[in-house]
């Protein structure tokens, strides 16, 4: 899912190139697929307290894959941005739902280390999708990088398909006690505290990595686009960070926790500032790092602390959150590096970050 949803990020250059956009526009093919992804998977998170998390979750993943099958035959941008728009709206059933799916298969003690875990695939598919499609469309161009992913996408959908186990369910919840959950997902303040890291920090990352191709393919660094996707592999830390989540919150706690992983990210991306490439891909590694840590308790504690028979709603908000923060966040930080430039843009993503770090410790204070 997260392969299909970020593959055109790495080719935001090639995109602005062939279509005559700027990196704002350009963006958009990632900013319309979060967007519809946040406008999603509220209603689709509640209606998995319906129609139960697992069939959401499998025509999700299908829908998305043969959407990502069908990106290429886009005959211009305005196209392909409605077809992006519709696969983030497809990938918002998986989202929304997976960890409320973990929280009711594993239960309250469990399911830290299993969103941690999940979160570390995610890193794992949105790597291998950013890489794959970066490095193909060297040598069979646009159009086969997003054919080549899809196809990626599909063998994953199937996979999901023939292995994942159902859950048994109570009857299914009223319409009533389904706003009722709504209502209890927006009123409990630790909750409201993890949703606004999620909208703050998600816009910062993805702001980083919308500008990063242009950053790393433009002088003075100038790096063949091919090797500039390689930036997309320090993926690889966030998905160790991703996975050690559990751990952080049983020695730190998790106020502490994310807020360390914060102040890590920030640090990360000043270090991108210095035009040396050792110290620019360092810089992402460890903000990378440091943005999944803070994902993954903050998502892990909407998974443990939503009031019961409010996980969807609480995972719909959390999500919603998130790919609100990508949509716009990313978007927005992406037009300022192109109007001011990247030493702007890192001012700009540490004022957010601070502000998330923020909203984690006022949550704190109320308890």
């Amino acid at each position: 899912m997260f392969a299909l949803l970020y593959a055109p990020q790495p080719l935001l250059p090639q995109l602005a190139a062939e279509y005559s956009l700027d990196p704002g526009t350009a963006s958009l093919a990632v900013g319309v697929a979060t967007g519809g992804l946040a406008v999603g998977v509220l209603p689709i998170a509640s209606l998995s307290e319906v129609a139960g998390r697992r069939p959401v979750i499998l025509v999700s993943v299908l829908a998305a894959a043969v959407l990502g099958l069908l990106l290429p035959l886009a005959p211009n941008y305005p196209v392909l941005l409605a077809m992006r728009a519709v696969q983030g709206l497809a990938v918002a059933g998986f989202a929304g739902v997976a960890a409320a799916y973990l929280a009711e298969r594993l239960g309250k003690a469990g399911v830290a280390a299993a969103v941690g875990a999940m979160i570390a695939g995610n890193t794992v598919g949105g790597m291998v999708g950013r890489v794959l499609s970066g490095v193909v469309a060297d040598h069979l161009g646009l159009s086969g990088a997003l054919l080549t992913v899809g196809a990626f996408g599909l063998a994953c959908a199937l996979l999901t398909v023939f292995t994942l186990p159902p859950i048994q369910y109570a009857a299914a919840p009223a319409p009533g006690d389904v706003l009722r959950g709504l209502g209890a997902a927006v009123r409990r303040p630790v909750l409201l505290g993890q949703y606004a890291v999620a909208m703050l920090a998600m816009g910062s990352f993805v702001a980083l990595y919308n500008a990063a191709g242009f950053r790393l393919t433009e002088p003075p660094l100038a790096l063949p686009p091919a090797i500039a996707s390689l930036v997309f592999l320090a993926y690889a830390m966030g998905t160790v960070s991703s996975s050690f989540a559990g751990r952080l919150i049983d020695r730190f706690g998790r106020v502490p926790a994310v807020v360390g992983a914060l102040a890590v990210t920030v640090a990360g991306a000043g270090l991108t500032i210095v035009d040396s490439l050792p110290l620019v891909a360092i810089g992402f590694a460890v903000l990378t790092g440091g943005f999944f840590a803070a994902h993954a308790v903050a998502n892990g504690t909407v998974a443990a602390e939503s009031p019961p028979g409010a996980r969807g709603q609480a995972a719909g908000l959390y999500t919603l959150a998130y790919y609100l923060g990508s949509s716009v966040g990313g978007t927005v930080g992406t037009v300022v590096f192109d109007h001011a430039g990247w030493t702007w843009l890192i001012g700009t993503v540490t004022v957010w970050l601070t502000l998330s770090a923020l909203a984690a410790v006022a949550v704190r204070s109320r308890h």
